[in-house]
């Protein structure tokens, strides 16, 4: 393929191939290991990823309002843990001049997701709620169809179709038509009723049974995850009102103290060691020679961020709903900071939209609020851009500054949520105990107990059929002893 068709190809495609063992595993397995359906596959992808220039597509060669209709985004994650790519069909109209730019909006979506997720499989939303004979366009659905099982291998899940409008039925039997029995399999159809076996309420808007009040907009695309900043969506709460700043002080102080406790104990530890006088002062920069996860720092060109990967939340029976984020500016200007999250309705974050002055650190506190439980799957983006002296760090500058603030010069750090089941994190937990287990050994603990109980409930389930089958042969026994015995009475009754 190669030989007779290389300047059909994209020369970085060629490249990723032969480097990237995953992508290739992916079309083998989406071809079922048969390697010439492979290569075919393989040269269409790179043929199509040409044409479209998959490689080049950025936000700046797309028509704006393409972004801004909102008719295409990712959003959510189902019940298996997949990120969900939505497809609001009421907002797309057939016109077959902007065929070629709404498929390469389909293509940038998934190419930037490819790129941030390393191809982790996507989950498909068709939201066909408000729709009619007007908005079929099959030309696009196919070319959605074909993304998924000819150019992004091992790429799909399933497809949700939700509420789908009984005039399109045989719109869909042609559908059908175009996918392998494979991909027939993942369809799913839906209604309000039912679409909670596939996605759960927490990413679900209202018009589908759900409680997700994410609202997609644009600009700016930092992260379609990351569209709404913490405590600037929703009500507070009455918990939330009532907490004082007393409360919050007591908790800064109380985790100030457990640091400074943690770097005497590293002091002690460590006395061979020559520790400069910066990681003396700076407690976010103190790390022990075997420092916990927790204690980690990000080193970023604006801000140091510690944690530097995930933060500690407990379970609701752990009861621990706080935790500490530690900001230092290591730049000669103010830098303005925005904390943002995947799951806005959950968090509150004290200060959320702030600046922080040349030198020195910044504690914000996360916290739950409500009802809510932290989950695996939310996460936290951290923005930092660098401010003129000149300008001020209210809140109307603040404001003016990130809409004015270009793209290239905002720094972004990503944070996941780690759940605690039965012990605490360290450190920059709020109210925690220094405890000296790595939290990567708490991670393979509860890997191993998962592992344990799916062990321990098939050993149950093969015991209950042991059971069973004990409480047949019983049965079975007696009913033979039974027939048994009244044979022998007949016979004896036929010879008296």
């Amino acid at each position: 393929y190669l030989l007779d068709k290389s300047d059909k190809y994209d020369s970085r495609d060629v490249e990723r191939l032969q480097q990237d063992d995953k992508w290739v595993e992916n079309y083998l397995i989406w071809r079922h290991d048969v390697v010439d359906d492979t290569l075919k596959m393989i040269d269409e992808s790179f043929q199509w990823r040409k044409e479209y220039t998959v490689n080049d597509l950025s936000e700046s060669v797309l028509p704006k309002w393409l972004f801004e209709i909102g008719a295409l985004f990712l959003h959510g994650y189902d019940k298996e843990g997949y990120k969900l790519f939505w497809f609001k069909v009421k907002h797309h109209t057939r016109d077959p001049k902007q065929q070629l730019d709404k498929k390469k909006l389909v293509a940038f979506w998934l190419e930037h997701y490819a790129k941030r997720d390393h191809g982790k499989p996507l989950t498909v939303v068709f939201d066909m709620a408000e729709t009619g004979i007007s908005h079929i366009d099959l030309d696009f659905v196919r070319f959605i169809v074909n993304c998924f099982t000819d150019y992004y291998p091992n790429f799909l899940t399933k497809i949700v179709i939700f509420e789908m409008p009984w005039i399109m039925n045989a719109a869909f039997k042609i559908v059908k038509g175009w996918l392998g029995p494979d991909a027939i399999s993942m369809l799913k159809f839906t209604n309000k009723s039912d679409v909670q076996e596939y996605i759960s309420a927490e990413y679900l808007p209202p018009h589908m049974g759900g409680t997700d009040s994410f609202k997609y907009s644009y600009p700016p695309l930092v992260d379609d995850d990351f569209q709404t900043p913490l405590c600037e969506n929703g009500p507070i709460t009455n918990e939330d009102e009532h907490e004082s700043k007393e409360e919050i002080d007591a908790d800064t102080k109380e985790t100030g103290e457990l640091n400074e406790a943690q770097n005497l104990n590293q002091k002690k530890m460590n006395s061979i060691e020559q520790i400069s006088k910066s990681e003396e002062t700076d407690k976010t920069e103190v790390k022990p020679k075997n420092a916990k996860k927790a204690l980690t720092t990000f080193k970023g060109p604006l801000l140091h961020i510690s944690p530097a990967e995930e933060l500690y939340f407990g379970s609701k029976e752990t009861g621990e709903k706080k935790c500490l984020i530690v900001l230092t500016n290591v730049t000669k200007n103010v830098v303005a900071f925005k904390v943002r999250t995947t799951a806005p309705e959950k968090y509150r974050v004290k200060p959320s939209n702030s600046s922080c002055e040349p030198g020195t650190s910044l504690d914000i506190i996360v916290s739950l609020h409500g009802g809510f439980a932290a989950s695996l799957q939310d996460r936290f983006l951290i923005m930092a851009a660098e401010m003129d002296q000149s300008s001020g760090a209210g809140v109307p500058e603040l404001t003016q500054f990130w809409k004015d603030v270009p793209r290239t010069k905002v720094m972004e750090h990503r944070l996941r949520c780690h759940v605690i089941e039965s012990s605490k994190p360290s450190s920059l937990t709020l109210k925690d105990n220094a405890s000296n287990i790595p939290a990567k050994t708490n991670e393979d603990l509860h890997i191993q107990l998962t592992r344990l109980l799916q062990i321990n409930k098939r050993l149950e389930e093969q015991m209950n059929r042991c059971l069973w089958f004990q409480q047949l042969s019983v049965v079975l026994s007696l009913l033979s002893v039974t027939v048994a015995a009244f044979c022998f009475y007949l016979a004896y009754a036929q010879s008296s």
